[in-house]
């Protein structure tokens, strides 16, 4: 029992000793850890003061930096401004100066102005003063002259401005016939050999292609097969093709009629289809005629784009090249419309190469000169008029539009451009076998050409040459002078260009003889 007490109380005191002990080493280590984190935060603290001066330190170079740079812009922007205004300050010293020196000039002007002016009312007054002593003069003169000569003034006056003018006429007249002969010697001289050149280096057929409205039969019993029962057959063709079908007492042929060669064209090609084909009957002639038209359209096409390529000529609008294509088909004066387009734009690149000219731009106005001609049957106008206006409206530049348009007009009031393609279309169609005329026609021109220069006093004889393309005039030498000549060539030239119609050129020579005889004794 008593062992019990005292183990209890053992354990007692123990567990308060225990107690004691375990607060002693609590309160030894909270003290531990206490001064623990006051030197943590003493650390933290330094460091902390420490980065925060560095930080200070690090923003007062900075902004040290900052304001030296902001100060050196400033004082560099300043300097410029300085040295901008003090340039502006010397230009306007020196616009002073300048001003100051011009004012003097103007003030020294003035004052020397005013003496001239003085000096020349002076004059003027002087002049004034002699000019009426002279008119009192010349009165007195006049009056004296007309009582020796028993004339007046005005009857004086006449007979002087005859005598003047005939001296006139006399002086122009060789003076006229002086420069003619130079300019024609010049011009004469260098055309030839610009022409000449051209005509070596181009060397076309003769011969040109015609356009065929007559379409062969095999027999005549064709001719009731394509006029058909009743003739539907026929008005099948006209109405499908737009031309007139003519079968008459013509042995195994028939004609086709047409305004518009290629309408003309795409009934000869059906045609002689059909014929050859056999069946003909309204069906088949319209598949047929529709099928021609569509191949004539595509050569339409690639004979344009051909001769663009061929001629050097590019950039042209799809619609000018389908109606220069169309030419194909076109005759004038039995000469092929596109050979003879050809042949102009040829000839007139040669010449323009050798006048220093622009080569593509004469080849492009001598190519569509005669543009018109593949719409003049449909459009009213002259060919020159109708082409100048199809060029304008497919976006060609006007200096083409202007040689379209004037390629038979005056050259003189033509431009540079207009006269080469004037000058080539002439050569192109005057040369031997170019074109046919009809014979009365042509002696018609010649007659013409005749009575024109026997209407002129002091002509002997004329005669007409060179297919009438020269006509020389015999004049009567006592009648005429040489001076008089030169006149009268003018005249009989401006007399044939108002009154005849004719292609190319017409060269007058008049001529006047003087013999002289004598007899030796």
């Amino acid at each position: 029992m008593f062992h019990n007490i005292m183990f209890i109380l053992y354990i007692v005191v123990g567990l308060v000793v225990g107690a004691i002990l375990g607060a002693i080493i609590r309160q030894s280590l909270s003290q531990k850890k206490l001064e623990s984190s006051e030197n943590l935060s003493a650390r933290i603290l330094e460091e902390a003061r420490k980065e925060a001066e560095t930080i200070k330190k690090d923003s007062i170079l900075q902004a040290k930096e900052n304001l030296l740079r902001v100060k050196t812009d400033f004082e560099k922007e300043t300097k410029e401004r300085r040295d901008e205004l003090d340039a502006l300050e010397r230009r306007l010293r020196s616009k002073e100066e300048n001003l100051e020196r011009k004012s003097d000039s103007l003030s020294q002007k003035e004052c020397s102005l005013e003496n001239k002016e003085k000096a020349a009312q002076q004059k003027e007054a002087q002049l004034i003063e002699k000019n009426e002593k002279l008119d009192r003069l010349l009165q007195e003169q006049r009056t004296k002259l007309e009582q020796i000569a028993g004339l007046t003034a005005e009857e004086a006056k006449n007979i002087l401005i005859q005598s003047m003018e005939q001296e006139a006429r006399r002086d122009a007249a060789w003076l006229l016939r002086k420069i003619d002969e130079e300019a024609r010697r010049t011009a004469d001289k260098n055309a030839q050999e610009i022409i000449a050149y051209a005509i070596q280096r181009y060397a076309a057929d003769y011969v040109a292609e015609n356009t065929v409205s007559v379409v062969n039969l095999p027999n005549d019993e064709m001719k009731g097969r394509i006029i058909g029962r009743e003739g539907r057959n026929i008005r099948a063709i006209e109405a499908a093709t737009g031309i007139d079908l003519i079968v008459d007492d013509t042995p195994e042929a028939v004609v086709l009629s047409s305004f518009d060669p290629v309408r003309r064209e795409v009934a000869r090609l059906s045609l002689e289809r059909l014929i050859a084909d056999g069946r003909i009957h309204p069906g088949r002639i319209e598949e047929i005629v529709k099928k021609v038209r569509a191949e004539v359209e595509a050569i339409i096409k690639e004979t344009g784009e051909r001769v663009c390529f061929d001629v050097g000529v590019h950039d042209l609008h799809p619609e000018l090249v389908a109606m220069l294509g169309s030419l194909k088909f076109r005759t004038s004066y039995s000469q092929n419309v596109l050979e003879h387009s050809i042949e102009v734009a040829h000839l007139a690149g040669m010449m323009a190469a050798e006048l220093k000219m622009n080569v593509k731009e004469a080849k492009r106005a001598g190519l569509l000169h005669d543009i018109g001609k593949a719409v003049d049957h449909k459009v009213e106008g002259s060919h020159a008029a109708i082409g100048a206006e199809y060029a304008k409206r497919f976006g060609e530049s006007p200096r083409i539009v202007q040689a379209i348009a004037a390629h038979h007009d005056d050259p003189m009031t033509n431009t540079a451009l207009g006269v080469l393609i004037q000058a080539a279309d002439s050569l192109s169609a005057a040369r031997p076998g170019a074109r046919r005329e009809i014979l009365e026609n042509y002696v018609k021109r010649l007659e013409e050409l005749e009575n024109i220069a026997n209407s002129f006093k002091g002509v002997d004889h004329c005669f007409a040459i060179q297919a009438g393309r020269e006509i020389r005039i015999m004049v009567e030498n006592e009648k005429i002078s040489d001076s008089d000549a030169a006149l009268l060539c003018k005249d009989i030239v401006k007399r044939i260009e108002s009154e005849l119609t004719y292609p190319g050129q017409i060269k007058v020579t008049v001529i006047r003889e003087t013999r002289v005889s004598e007899i030796a004794r």
